[in-house]
């Protein structure tokens, strides 16, 4: 007689414990910090962008410039005429970052199924270092300005920087099975979270110097992160000599861990009828193909609902410290380091929300409630007064909100549906399917921070706020 789902899961969740090493600590931390810092460098660009702002118009003097360069000279090679189509030009940066991101996502988790993870993962950390450090830096200090320069760069760091969430997220597959996943990937996802609080830290901090040393920083840190993990990242126990998931001698718990958490009907529990994987445990594991990663069950449902979150959730990211900045005429440096409370609320959600989810043993009705609520925040946060504490309060419940379950979408479900029974035991699934997902979800961002900076210029931030209800509301249906 098969024993019910609650007590099938308590052995995996023991196995969980006991099969806890140093190696899994080590892989936990080199695959925050990896993509905290690259999160770190994208968030220097919105940090900074007031700066960027007025370099390119001729409101104001080039301060980075020597002191001998005329005024008319500056003034002749400016880029736009005034801070408005400055600021739409960034928009414009930030779509095209996204769209090529988005497109880089789904080719990188291919290629990270097929190659060895901690080489394309490195590449990606590195080569993306000095892309920054060429957009950020090097034009600031030979006092090249070009629309299209620029455009050119953001598009390979945006496919460089897509490197990063399939390989980390598939590594991360590759080590920790389903038993206590809620939780753990829920820690682990703020890494982009703890990324953005430390790029606002290091941009604040030598802000004050100019915007380029903000790009040399992140970018510097970043190229060293990427040197770390080529040498010291273990992509699979199995280079350790340790059994991979599904191989240890348990196998039914562990079979059982990695059962997806989307599903509503647990009648499925007694049904292991659906799995079409060969049973010849010597046969070695192929890659998934894109097509049929498409059509694993919630890849697509999934992938189209994280469209909409990632578009309001990477909005705030590209676009918070200006709207605190213009809308409340703070400084800059001020800004920066207020918007880190976002960060804080989605570090927080992603944690708790993922550890009910475990509890409960299902994700989406965790989701349901917290996007709930997060309509209820948008409409507050809409409204707040020119008082920094109180809009770091409401800011911060707005991030436990949206940030949470945006986590846990990118990070523990797109494990749940790389690791299903349909791909039972073929870990080469998990990048394509993580690809899949963040790359939907990036496309959707794309066009919103377009969108957003249209919105913003023509009906002001208010109409914005109605916008990202509406897309969390799209997200609930």
């Amino acid at each position: 007689m098969a024993l019910p789902g609650s007590l099938r899961r308590q052995p995996a969740n023991r196995g969980l414990v006991s099969r806890c090493t140093h190696h899994h600590i080590v892989v936990f931390l080199l695959t925050f910090f990896s993509y905290s810092l690259l999160h770190a460098s994208r968030k220097t660009f919105s940090n900074v962008k007031v700066s960027i702002s007025s370099q390119w118009t001729p409101s104001c003097l080039n301060s980075t410039a020597p002191e001998l360069r005329p005024y008319e000279l500056w003034n002749s090679s400016h880029l736009f005429p005034n801070a408005e189509e400055a600021t739409l030009f960034l928009g414009t940066l930030d779509t095209i970052f996204l769209f090529s991101y988005a497109v880089g996502l789904f080719v990188s988790g291919i290629v990270g199924d097929r190659l060895n993870l901690r080489w394309v993962l490195s590449f990606g950390m590195c080569s993306s270092a000095l892309v920054v450090f060429f957009f950020g830096t090097l034009t600031e200090w030979l006092h090249f300005y070009n629309k299209w320069f620029y455009c050119f760069l953001w598009v390979v760091n945006g496919l460089l920087q897509s490197t990063g969430w399939p390989c980390v997220v598939a590594v991360m597959g590759n080590w920790f099975g389903k038993a206590g996943r809620g939780f753990v990937f829920g820690l682990w996802s703020a890494c982009a979270s703890v990324g953005n609080i430390l790029g606002a830290f290091l941009a604040s901090c030598v802000l004050k110097y100019g915007y380029e040393y903000a790009f040399l920083v992140t970018a510097s840190v970043q190229f060293a992160g990427g040197i770390v993990v080529f040498f010291g990242l273990l992509t699979s126990p199995k280079e350790v000599g340790l059994p991979e998931l599904g191989a240890d001698e348990d196998g039914s718990a562990e079979e059982d861990a990695n059962r997806p958490l989307m599903g509503d009907d647990d009648a499925d529990d007694d049904d292991r009828n659906y799995s079409i994987q060969a049973t010849d445990a010597d046969n070695q594991p192929k890659a998934i193909g894109f097509f049929q990663a498409c059509c694993l069950p919630g890849v697509v449902l999934y992938s189209l609902a994280y469209a909409c979150l990632k578009l309001v959730n990477y909005s705030f990211f590209f676009w918070l410290p200006f709207y605190l900045s213009n809308n409340f005429g703070w400084k800059e440096a001020e800004a920066d380091q207020l918007s880190i409370w976002y960060d804080v609320g989605g570090i927080i959600g992603g944690t708790i929300q993922g550890l009910i989810s475990d509890v409960l043993q299902k994700r989406a009705p965790v989701l349901a409630v917290s996007l709930l609520f997060a309509v209820g925040s948008l409409f507050g946060y809409s409204r707040s007064p020119n008082s920094k504490p109180i809009n770091a309060v409401i800011m911060a419940i707005t991030g436990f909100f949206i940030g949470g379950p945006s986590n846990m979408i990118s990070s523990a479900i797109s494990a749940d549906l790389g690791r299903q029974d349909l791909v039972k035991g073929s870990s080469e699934a998990l990048a394509t399917v993580t690809g899949i997902v963040d790359g939907t979800g990036s496309i959707g961002a794309a066009v919103g921070q377009y969108l957003v900076s249209l919105i913003q210029e023509n009906l002001g931030w208010m109409w914005v706020f109605y916008f990202f209800i509406l897309m969390v509301r799209n997200h609930l249906l």
